[in-house]
């Protein structure tokens, strides 16, 4: 089976640090956040990995001609003009060889069994299955309108009033039906791919009850690395074996001053923390120069950034 990873958006709600780098390849735990969807794909044996891409897609480029994940075949989809999450899918259609197809988001961290996901679908009989997430902030984030084991509405867009506390997790199966209801201009999946098939081949549902963490807001970055990351820091050794990468919360190639005070913060690559310094339940992303003297509490650096939270 072959997987598609969105993977094109601005990452709008991730400035100002996606700024200069695309959100797939900003740092959770010191390891790339499209790695965590990657590490799933691998592990579950899938062989070809279409990831569409858009903002900063040389910055992309660049990473995966540097590492290789093996048995994971990578090919690119470069959006010129950006497609929506809907219309990038549908200009993949060809490269995904007419079978069954995982999709999945790069911008969330979980363990959802891949191989349980898509024996519940093969299972179903229906053209796609949602895994799903139970939250006590489904209203909040968007609730799932689900009725015995089928999904039919999400937030309430086709009026059937029904609500659940159930989010759908960006990860799903479906079968080449889907590209029946999809358009090849800027489009998004739900309103096209989503409803097409709750109105014709049907759309089920695989309830998740693990991790799930979604890193696409600073606030939920923040609460990755440092508030949920004992959960993220388990998956370490089998991220290690299958893709090379893994969680940690110190990069062995950053910089602390022994007179400096570090507690409960991440810091990546060539991060330097100067004598004196003081950092705190802080996020330092790749390259960050904390210096002599400064005081960083509850925060998101970056190169020249620091962001209060």
């Amino acid at each position: 089976m072959n997987a598609f990873v969105l993977a094109a958006g601005f990452g709008t709600r991730l400035q100002p640090l996606t700024d200069t780098m695309p959100k797939p390849l900003v740092p959770v735990l010191n390891v790339p956040s499209l790695c965590y969807s990657l590490f799933l794909l691998k592990e579950a044996g899938i062989r070809k990995a279409i990831i569409n891409i858009h903002h900063h897609p040389e910055s992309l480029q660049r990473f995966f001609d540097r590492h290789d994940f093996g048995s994971l075949e990578i090919v690119l989809s470069e959006e010129r003009e950006i497609l929506g999450t809907g219309g990038g899918l549908k200009k993949c259609e060809s490269l995904l060889d007419n079978g069954d197809f995982l999709l999945i988001n790069s911008d969330i961290i979980s363990d959802i069994d891949l191989s349980a996901l898509i024996e519940t679908h093969k299972r179903s009989g229906c053209g796609g299955t949602l895994a799903l997430h139970e939250t006590a902030l489904a209203a909040e984030i968007g609730h799932v309108g689900v009725r015995d084991g089928r999904v039919l509405d999400f937030r309430n867009q086709r009026g059937t009033s029904l609500s659940s506390s159930f989010i759908y997790t960006g990860t799903a199966v479906f079968s080449p039906k889907i590209f029946r209801h999809l358009k090849a201009e800027f489009s998004g999946i739900v309103e096209t791919g989503f409803y097409g098939l709750v109105e014709n081949e049907g759309l089920a549902s695989f309830e998740h009850h693990g991790l799930w963490q979604d890193i696409g807001t600073l606030p939920n970055f923040y609460r990755a690395n440092l508030d949920d990351n004992l959960r993220i820091l388990q998956l370490a050794e089998r991220m290690q074996r299958e893709i090379g990468f893994f969680p940690h919360m110190i990069s062995d190639d950053a910089s602390i001053n022994p007179d400096a005070h570090v507690e409960n913060s991440v810091a990546g690559a060539n991060c330097a923390i100067a004598a004196g310094a003081v950092v705190e339940h802080s996020v330092l992303l790749p390259g960050t120069i904390i210096e002599r003297g400064e005081t960083l509490r509850n925060a998101i650096a970056a190169p020249g950034i620091r962001i209060p939270l």
